[in-house]
């Protein structure tokens, strides 16, 4: 695989995560009633520990996507210009 297409596929990578990441959130935020009372038939959850794993699912993916999908980028272009 070539620099230039490993670049893309990094860029195009970090774009799907962050979309992801914001349809995770926005459904989280708008939808918080309607995905708890669906997780509470499943599991047997409080309402504070639903809010505690998705903040704290949505902080590992960030960091997760930075790591291995940003900072890979940004070494690249550094490396290459």
């Amino acid at each position: 695989m070539t620099e230039i297409r490993l670049e893309q596929v990094l860029l195009y990578s970090t774009i799907f995560h962050y979309l992801v990441l914001i349809l995770w959130f926005c459904l989280f935020f708008y939808a918080h009633d309607a995905l708890f009372r669906l997780q509470r038939r499943w599991f047997r959850i409080t309402e504070p520990a639903f809010d505690l794993l998705n903040y704290g699912g949505i902080g590992l993916y960030k960091i997760l996507v930075f790591v291995f999908n940003v900072a890979p980028l940004l070494a690249l272009w550094l490396a290459s210009r």
